[in-house]
């Protein structure tokens, strides 16, 4: 398993790729641990420890650990993913986004600029929003987040905030283009990942305190393996469905004739859906939790994650999302079309609308399992966190929205390496296969 990385050192090219993304990814850690001016980082920290469960975790989880200490980089890549996509949603509803998804490289330059310019508007207004929300001290039980609150610590605070994103927005386009695997996707990961250190270091604080004997830990790290070959599963599954062509003769040459397949993947949101449900369910939690009433306050913990009535609207509510974004991801209508345009046809079913109606019916069976196997992923770590007594960061290594990240986004830079390795007759990281 060791030999690929060894060989792709060996190809200047490919070598060259993986340092510049090494390097820049360095520096997006780096940048995280550098604060934002005016702010007591050391307390916000302490804060954040006692609101678990909360969108601040979640978004805490997404920077790295940025928003917790308030660093330049302390709402990550976020607004970027949020404004992306919120333009591909609209880009299912509205005829001038869809027009310019259709349009090619050109459309798409225009929608990467869109993409930017939103980006950029979502900053200020969250960072403004963030910076009045620090210098209240009643939204911190009376702690002072700012010592010098006023419109010169407001400017900073955006100015900062937005910059930072910009940056990083520039970061992973250049990872992109110069380095190896998709920039942005990188970026989160990276900082998902900087918190299992922190995760692990924990495991041993509780084994050491005799919290966690070591047979439970064992068994912790077979649970660990068996979520990850799962969660594989959920990523790369999906259903083949044969596709056949039919022979054109054109002049003196024969075009087609060749038999292929559509795939159809289990899981077509990717995360998405459990971004969405979990946004919506814990917007209200943590609103009610600042709330100094007593029956507010029993709201948010029948919302908070890990209880019953949270466990069964998430369950829901991304069931829900799965099939509402697979209805927008993948149109049947326009993928039969383009079947009959192209000569192809399914064996046993006729072009057209019968075709769409085919495919319609096997998107729907196949997003109900996927939906469920999704949302056992997602609160198996809640499961954990209720059985073993352990915080949420040691359950998050159990699955999630993080490891499902992860997961996909190690896959997908793998198969890049590989290309490179089987281009230049290298072994890739399959001995008898390649990634698919």
């Amino acid at each position: 398993m060791l030999t690929p990385f060894r060989d792709s050192f060996k190809i200047p090219d490919l070598r060259k790729k993986i340092l510049i993304t090494l390097g820049l990814l360095s520096i997006f850690r780096l940048g995280c641990y550098i604060p934002t001016p005016g702010i007591d980082g050391a307390a916000l920290s302490q804060f954040f420890q006692r609101i678990p469960g909360t969108l601040f975790g979640i978004a805490d989880l997404f920077t790295g650990g940025a928003l917790s200490n308030l660093t330049i980089f302390a709402l990550g890549i976020m607004p970027y993913i949020s404004i992306s996509i919120i333009l591909e949603l609209l880009s299912a509803v509205v005829p001038y986004f869809e027009s310019l998804k259709r349009e090619g490289p050109e459309g798409r330059r225009k929608l990467t600029q869109l993409t930017r310019q939103g980006t950029v508007l979502l900053c200020i207004v969250q960072s403004l929003a963030i910076s009045f929300w620090l210098e209240n001290p009643n939204n911190f039980d009376g702690a002072v987040m700012v010592s010098q609150p006023g419109w010169f610590f407001r400017i900073i605070t955006v100015i900062t905030l937005t910059t930072g994103t910009v940056f990083l927005m520039w970061l992973g386009e250049q990872i992109t283009e110069k380095g190896i695997g998709n920039g942005i996707s990188l970026i989160i990961t990276i900082g998902i990942l900087s918190r299992y250190p922190t995760a692990s270091k924990q495991i041993g604080m509780l084994y050491r305190s005799g919290q966690l004997p070591g047979p439970t830990i064992f068994l912790m790290m077979i649970l660990i393996g068996l979520v990850v070959a799962a969660t594989i599963l959920l990523v790369e599954g999906e259903r083949r469905i044969s596709v056949q062509y039919a022979k054109r003769v054109i002049g003196r040459k024969v075009y087609g004739g060749q038999s292929t397949y559509l795939p159809l993947k289990i899981n077509q949101g990717g995360v998405i859906p459990l971004i969405f449900a979990t946004s919506i369910l814990m917007l209200p939690a943590t609103m009610l939790r600042f709330v100094k009433i007593d029956f507010m306050r029993r709201i948010s913990e029948w919302l908070a994650p890990g209880a019953l009535l949270y466990t069964f609207l998430f369950a829901g509510l991304t069931i829900f999302f799965c099939y509402f974004y697979s209805a927008i991801n993948f149109n049947p209508d326009n993928v039969a079309d383009d079947l009959r345009k192209y000569g192809g046809f399914i064996a046993g079913v006729r072009p057209g609308k019968p075709t769409a109606n085919f495919l319609e019916r096997i998107l729907t069976r196949l997003t109900l399992p996927g939906s469920l196997f999704l949302v056992a992923i997602a609160i198996f770590p809640y499961i954990i966190m209720n059985w073993l007594k352990v915080p949420y960061l040691v359950a998050s290594l159990f699955g999630g929205i993080g490891l499902l990240i992860i997961v996909a986004v190690i896959i997908e830079t793998m198969r890049q390496i590989e290309a490179h390795l089987l281009m230049r007759h290298y072994q890739g990281f399959m001995k008898k296969m390649k990634i698919r």
